[in-house]
């Protein structure tokens, strides 16, 4: 394991010197952000951008005033673009394990402080691995949300970092976070291929484990929130790869108690108030939940847990109660978070 962490850090930090370096798009996000993300990012800053290596839209809605932590923050560019996004009275921490990723995102704190116009910074970056979260001095059960992007894939015990991750957030909180991932098992013989593993293609989880890995952890009912077909436009790695397909997903995973393992009926509804900022006309829960404002809406038992029991209860309403139950709820569709036709290919920005 310590061989996989000094080849990531060696990969992280010497071998790539800007996104234009990696041999593939599974590190890069392949569509534009939200407008009001976009305007977050004119205020980050260049070189911050430049060392950027992620693979999806990390930072969810409705995180003004929350702590977030993000796991594997590399030069600090999410951290910085939700450091604006929960204000001055919100904070947010950054875990990472290079040095020379930490070296630039530390160095540009004040930078975006002025930036911000804060009196103080509300960021900061801690070194440490995040399979050892454990061991950072973060007290349990004190984020909102914790957020990372293309990075649990370079981890090789996956299990122990949604453990932790578990651990740290609070009741009702949440991880929100982009991933790549497989649609099979890779080969013992590819995960030992150091460019394959810091191109995020190796160490992809195949989707199911990732599924179990998640609710053995406590996170019971994971989402998945959009998807993207990866390609592989390097031929000699396209070889090596040959009979696998794999998938950029985001996914939130909802730190609720009594979720079940499937979508239960309980005659249950919700209707959406449009008052989550930057969404007035309808919020997204996941792939298959999209909520228009003013509109009544049937629910399973999760999705309701998942509205009402965390930070956007009070931008819902919510009918009917625990009290009669009906059986299977038939609007979620299964449990495969993706497929070849689900997402449009992009190319890297």
């Amino acid at each position: 394991m310590d061989t996989v962490h000094e080849e990531v850090k060696e990969y992280y930090g010497k071998e790539l010197q800007s996104s234009d370096d990696l041999k593939t798009n599974a590190c890069c996000t392949l569509e534009a952000p939200p407008k009001y993300i976009q305007e977050a990012l004119k205020k980050v800053h260049d070189e911050v951008q430049m060392k950027y290596y992620g693979c999806g839209l990390t930072i969810p809605s409705q995180i003004k005033g929350l702590r977030i932590l993000d796991l594997g923050s590399g030069s600090g560019r999410d951290c910085y673009i939700a450091a604006q996004l929960v204000g001055e009275n919100g904070y947010v921490v950054g875990v990472d394990m290079t040095d020379e990723q930490l070296k630039v995102a530390n160095k540009h704190i004040e930078y975006h402080r002025e930036a911000f116009g804060y009196a103080k910074s509300n960021v900061e970056f801690i070194k440490g691995n995040i399979e050892a979260l454990d061991q950072l001095n973060l007290q349990g059960g004190s984020f909102d949300v914790i957020i990372s992007n293309c990075v649990i894939n370079l981890a090789k015990d996956k299990q122990k970092v949604l453990n932790d991750a578990y651990k740290l957030l609070k009741p009702g909180g949440e991880m929100y976070f982009s991933d790549v991932y497989s649609d099979r098992r890779v080969s013992e013989e590819l995960q030992n291929d150091p460019v394959l593993w810091g191109e995020c293609l190796s160490g992809a989880l195949y989707w199911n484990d990732f599924l179990n890995y998640a609710k053995a952890a406590g996170f019971g009912d994971p989402r998945s929130v959009e998807d993207h077909p990866i390609t592989v436009e390097n031929e000699d790695l396209q070889e090596k790869l040959k009979g696998y397909n794999f998938y950029s997903v985001t996914y939130r995973l909802f730190k609720i108690d009594n979720l079940e393992s499937d979508c239960e009926d309980y005659g249950q509804a919700v209707r959406y108030k449009g008052t989550v900022e930057n969404e007035p006309n309808e919020l997204l829960l996941d792939g298959g939940h999209l909520f228009p404002t003013g509109k009544i809406m049937t629910v399973c038992g999760n999705s309701y847990r998942m509205l009402n029991d965390t930070r956007y209860q009070k931008h819902f309403d919510f009918f009917g109660d625990w009290s009669t139950h009906y059986g299977i709820f038939e609007g979620c569709g299964g449990s495969m978070p993706f497929s070849e036709s689900s997402s449009e290919e992009g190319s890297c920005c």
